[in-house]
């Protein structure tokens, strides 16, 4: 459905990391190459934000059909990230009936799981379509319904989609995502599945 914009969360520092996880490598090209190709696969239109690195990463994203979204505000959390990818986004596609989110460090989720969100998502019933956690928990990718941009809009600090996904659980449908929402913030958590995806391609 090509009136749900996907947005692209990349603007953190990687300190934990010790490096850009924009640049981490991934097979042939960057992390972030990668993400980028697999969200293109849905056909949908495609929205990165960028921060802290992005006169690195710039260069290296910019060949692809996305619209770059810069936070001079990196420093204050995810959720001005969030705040400021969904203001630009519903200005950019005021036909938007809702918006999916993803993380840059999420790299096991496929166009296939991402699609099957999409698929699943009914607009116009004030819905969330968020991913289940290894752990039990429920967050991102996570699909909103337009409804939820205003709240989007006003997260803050570190606050992140799970604030909104836990506010509303009522309206949440929730896709299995256990073997493929893993997320990496050290260099163990990178060569670990790194080893993963390419052992299993």
């Amino acid at each position: 459905m090509a009136n749900i914009p996907h947005l692209l969360l990349a603007a953190g520092d990687s300190r934990r990391m010790g490096q850009p996880k924009q640049l981490l490598r991934w097979g042939e090209k960057t992390l972030i190459e990668h993400q980028i190709q697999t969200l293109l696969k849905t056909g949908n239109p495609i929205n990165v934000v960028l921060g802290a690195h992005s006169n690195s990463v710039i260069p290296v994203v910019k060949k692809y059909k996305v619209n770059i979204f810069i936070n001079n505000n990196w420093e204050n959390g995810m959720g001005s990230s969030i705040a400021l990818g969904i203001n630009r986004l519903s200005n950019k596609f005021p036909a938007a009936v809702g918006a999916l989110i993803m993380l840059l460090d999420q790299p096991l989720v496929t166009a296939d799981y991402v699609q099957r969100m999409t698929d699943t998502f009914q607009p116009g019933i004030q819905q969330i379509i968020a991913s289940g956690y290894a752990s039990g928990q429920t967050g991102v990718p996570a699909l909103f319904d337009r409804f939820y941009f205003e709240e989007l809009q006003n997260l803050t600090g570190v606050e992140g989609a799970k604030k909104i996904i836990y506010k509303h659980y009522n309206a949440v449908k929730c896709i299995e995502g256990i073997n493929l929402t893993n997320d990496m913030d050290t260099p163990e958590d990178y060569h670990h599945l790194f080893d993963r995806f390419f052992n299993k391609s």
